[in-house]
């Protein structure tokens, strides 16, 4: 059963208001099924949005953030729980370790990483906990056609490719995790 979910996205809210209402939806869909959100523990960008969003409809929010963010002044002060950590080595472990399933929504490199770290633990067979990304507005598409083009290349196997769950629109991305529940 997925009880929580770890959401990577951007501290930022991006040039585009589809970004937050994406963010304020998928915060939603977590609420109506009863999930957990999981996030970076920033109280910018669509990170502050999404969790914002979630509190507001009574949801559980844990944050994990490093003590150098924190210091920076951008931890969010309102969450269920926040663990703060040295570094964000353990910050990706925590989330990691906290979650049931991961869902990328646009962000920048932080978040691209993030995404690819979880993707590359379960083409290792490190966790087998389901990946998704919202792909907001097609803000992926390029990204997921390079994923083809390596792929078409011989340097992702497709099962791999796989492993990623791709949808537009966030009740559904929410729906397709709970459908592949965490074996590890």
């Amino acid at each position: 059963m997925t009880k929580a979910i770890c959401v990577y996205c951007g501290a930022n809210p991006g040039a585009s208001p589809r970004y937050a209402d994406a963010a304020r939806a998928l915060g939603r869909a977590l609420v109506e099924d009863n999930i957990a959100l999981v996030y970076g523990g920033g109280n910018v960008g669509l990170m502050g949005i999404i969790a914002d969003e979630v509190l507001r409809l009574g949801g559980d929010v844990t944050g994990v953030i490093p003590t150098a963010l924190m210091e920076r002044e951008v931890g969010h002060m309102g969450l269920t729980r926040q663990f703060i950590v040295k570094d964000m080595h353990e910050r990706k472990a925590m989330m990691a370790k906290l979650a049931d399933g991961f869902i990328a929504m646009p962000g920048g490199m932080g978040t691209l990483e993030e995404l690819f770290e979880m993707l590359t633990w379960s083409q290792l067979g490190i966790h087998a906990k389901p990946v998704g990304l919202l792909n907001v507005d097609g803000f992926y598409d390029s990204l997921m056609g390079f994923i083809g083009h390596a792929s078409g290349e011989g340097f992702i196997r497709p099962q791999h490719a796989a492993l990623m769950m791709v949808e537009s629109d966030p009740q559904a991305l929410v729906q397709r995790l709970r459908s592949r529940p965490a074996e590890v």
